[in-house]
């Protein structure tokens, strides 16, 4: 199940973008979609997540209150909307997509990826 991200690009300290993933093909199977991120030198890293069946969201403690993860089921997207960006959010984000029923924060968690859409955060 290919996903395919959107939205990212280059924004000023403060600022804020909306990153969408969709995928390419039906998703009966997942349960969860989520999104990661890659800084420089660092590994790759739970951002959030949402369950398919109600919603239910979940966050990395250092974007609480800055990240919102949602779903469109009509349009079968989820986006992420990032508020308040700070020069450290700057890293590649993926969308990743996870066939099992039981919460996942791992990146081995979750079985379908995307390639990846770069966010800068100027300071």
């Amino acid at each position: 199940v290919p996903l395919v991200e959107s939205g990212g690009g280059l924004v000023q300290t403060g600022g804020s973008l909306r990153l969408s993933c969709t995928p390419s093909r039906n998703t009966f199977n997942i349960f969860y979609t989520g999104w990661f991120r890659l800084a420089p030198g660092k590994e790759r890293e739970f951002v959030a997540t949402i369950t398919s069946a109600d919603g239910t969201t979940y966050y990395a403690d250092d974007v609480k209150g800055r990240f919102t993860i949602s779903r469109d089921n009509a349009n079968n997207t989820v986006a992420l909307q990032m508020n308040s960006l700070k020069p450290e959010d700057t890293a590649i984000y993926f969308c990743a997509a996870r066939g099992d029923y039981g919460i996942g924060f791992r990146v081995e968690d979750y079985d379908y990826w995307g390639q990846g859409i770069e966010v800068t955060v100027s300071s």
